[in-house]
């Protein structure tokens, strides 16, 4: 079923964006989770990809020290140079 009609909303598509949106951050923290329960079977990279993703999405404050434990423990670079890293050109886009 299409929606022509670009005024009226489509009755095909009852997705809500906060909860699209809530599922997305609760579906990759469950897999950065998983990652780090399992650090020694991936290779760097991916571990220190996962402990962002956990720094930054986890509401728990013991789970985040965790994260950050272990980003230091695979990312040699201070963690200032990890931060500006991510911030390339002072953040524009």
């Amino acid at each position: 079923m299409t929606c022509l009609a670009i005024t009226t909303p489509c009755p095909a598509r009852q997705i809500t964006p906060a909860s699209g949106f809530d599922q997305w951050r609760h579906d990759r923290l469950t897999e950065a989770r998983g990652i780090l329960a399992n650090a020694t079977r991936h290779p760097s990279s991916l571990v220190i990809i996962a402990a962002r993703v956990v720094v930054g999405l986890t509401g728990d404050s013991a789970e985040c020290a965790e994260a950050i434990d272990v980003l230091r423990a695979h990312d040699p670079r201070p963690l200032h140079a990890v931060a500006m890293a991510s911030v390339q050109n002072g953040g524009a886009a």
